[in-house]
């Protein structure tokens, strides 16, 4: 691959990696949940090398050379407005924002207190509550409302950090779903869902001084705008429309996963 001048660090050069597969989109156990929440065809994870150290203080020249790279414009995949189908980039980003998302976790156990403050039962059960509306999400259990209401007595359960947190944000992703979202009356779909795609995307090694698995992924939530406004990862603002960019500094890869809320595929 070419490289920039020396000293260029902002002059990164990208390529497609058709090669590498996600597990969580083709297993067909995640692929029946996700139809049924319908995000099943809104959502995708397609990843991309780069050629040079990844400095994440620099992460914004990083994120608009991505964008204007030749051999992303034609591949990075977004959900067209008009026509509901997948398409490519194909217009020129101007500005990037770009949100630094924790990513700390290393187990599932963050979310016990979700059994501790019985918002679920012993056997998995998601509490429910009389109905209200947080708009859009109708709020029909206990699971809903820690997530969405911020005066509901147990929101605080979760600290703002927490909430933050990547694992976290996954989580909550797939709780709310598309439009057509037949939400779960058990926790461990969820769960088990939510492990799956992070294991898939967030990267980890044993430090070998401490031996401890650390993560080694820098992840950002990702918006591009062109000269007439907001084009990735949609036109339109939405909590359930999203585009993380998992960066792995040793393996030079950014996995990008993306979202747009609507309807999902249904057969």
């Amino acid at each position: 691959m070419a490289s920039g001048e020396p000293g260029d660090v902002g002059c990164y050069y990208f390529r497609f990696l058709p090669q590498k597969t996600f597990p969580f989109l083709s297993a067909r156990e995640t692929t029946s949940r996700l139809r049924q929440w319908s995000m099943l065809g809104r959502i995708e994870a397609q990843a991309f090398g780069f050629d040079q150290t990844f400095q994440a203080y620099r992460k914004d020249d990083f994120l608009l050379a991505f964008f204007k790279d030749p051999n992303v414009i034609p591949n990075l995949k977004l959900l067209s407005e008009s026509s509901g189908q997948w398409i490519t980039l194909g217009t020129e980003v101007k500005k990037i924002e770009a949100i630094n998302v924790p990513c700390t976790q290393l187990s599932m156990s963050f979310f016990n207190r979700l059994y501790d403050e019985d918002i679920v039962r012993d056997s998995g059960h998601i509490v429910k509550c009389l109905d209200s509306f947080c708009d859009p999400f109708l709020i029909s259990d206990e699971l809903r409302k820690v997530l969405l209401e911020e005066d509901s007595e147990k929101y605080e359960i979760f600290s703002p950090p927490d909430r933050e947190e990547f694992l976290f944000c996954l989580f909550k992703h797939l709780c709310l779903g598309g439009s057509l979202c037949q939400y779960e009356d058990v926790i461990n779909p969820y769960l088990d869902t939510t492990k799956l795609i992070y294991k898939d995307l967030v990267s980890v090694r044993k430090n070998p001084q401490t031996k401890k698995i650390q993560i080694t992924s820098s992840v950002f939530k990702v918006t591009a705008y062109d000269s007439t406004g907001m084009c990735y990862p949609s036109t339109k603002h939405h909590e359930q429309t999203f585009s993380y960019f998992i960066v792995d500094p040793m393996k030079r890869h950014v996995n990008v996963l993306y979202h747009c809320f609507g309807v999902g595929e249904m057969s």
